[in-house]
């Protein structure tokens, strides 16, 4: 409950100054963890990043106001952070697919975002399987992905890479370089998500471990620095091994990180490790850079 309360509080903060400068630091107090791990739990909560929450909210109280008084379009633009009015109109028409003068037309279509609240949903019938690892620094190499966490666009693009890579035989080079027999995916050792930004943007890679390997330049090479690592277990084995794969990424932001003493560390890498073998079996497992909450 104390969680629940204090991330509401810092969408209240959020909500009170949509008009005025928004400090993530303090909007990472308010909810009693650092702005890294606030930033990132949002995003996988929320299905939006930080900044592009703030950015609807103040568009959405922006055509509000254009529409229901005479307020000038450069003064609207400036109270809601723009600083021009060529600036405001190009956001203002992403957005909304119109110029911000029309918003004042009769008939006009408008998109509003509403204040997020976060409630309460009974959960935990289902175990959560994880434990705490130190690992020593190590690097891999792969094939990159560019994409996005926005609206969830990242778990329709990297299974859709996955296969691009199989058919256009690049994951058979991958596996070929790192010495390990060809034709078989799950091979691959690891994927790593990475590089990611504030407004959502992120990388992902198929990726071996490099060892004492010559990579090929074609590869993009990964130092993945010492960690605490909390690992989760995926019930991969079946024919819902995706799905099973894509909720223990969600449930590990909306529920373990909020019924724990750790948070997110600031390193900018989350893995999923793949392991077994044809005889034994493949497994899956996640595992999320971590450090005990000292807010």
């Amino acid at each position: 409950m104390e969680w629940l309360n204090n991330m509401n509080n810092a969408l209240s903060y959020i909500e009170s100054n949509l008009s005025d400068e928004i400090s993530y630091d303090r909007v990472a107090q308010i909810a009693c963890c650092s702005t890294y791990h606030f930033q990132r739990m949002f995003s996988f909560i929320t299905g939006v990043p930080l900044s592009e929450y703030i950015r609807r909210r103040r568009l959405t109280l922006a055509a509000l106001e254009l529409q229901t008084s005479s307020a000038k379009v450069i003064d609207v633009a400036l109270k809601y952070g723009y600083e021009s009015p060529e600036a405001f109109s190009r956001a203002f028409k992403k957005l909304h697919g119109i110029m911000p003068m029309s918003a004042r037309n009769i008939g006009v279509q408008l998109k509003a975002f509403p204040k997020m609240t976060l409630h309460i949903k009974i959960i935990g019938d289902v175990e959560m399987n994880y434990r705490i690892e130190q690992k020593e620094a190590f690097e891999v190499f792969g094939l990159e992905l560019k994409t996005t966490v926005i609206d969830g666009k990242c778990y329709e693009d990297i299974p859709k890479f996955w296969g691009d890579c199989v058919a256009d035989g690049k994951c058979d080079a991958l596996l070929k370089a790192a010495g390990k027999r060809q034709g078989d995916l799950d091979l691959i050792d690891l994927g790593v998500t990475y590089a990611h930004s504030p407004n959502g943007d992120m990388s992902y890679m198929m990726a071996c471990y490099k060892k004492d390997l010559a990579v090929p330049p074609e590869y993009t090479v990964l130092n993945i620095p010492a960690q605490t690592w909390a690992a989760f277990s995926v019930d991969w084995n079946g024919e819902n091994g995706e799905e099973n794969l894509h909720n223990t990424w969600q449930r590990i932001y909306s529920e373990w990180f909020p019924s724990v003493n750790y948070e997110h560390a600031d390193c900018d890498f989350d893995m999923e490790i793949y392991f077994g073998d044809k005889e034994s079996g493949y497994g899956v497992e996640i595992w999320i850079p971590v450090i005990k909450n000292e807010v």
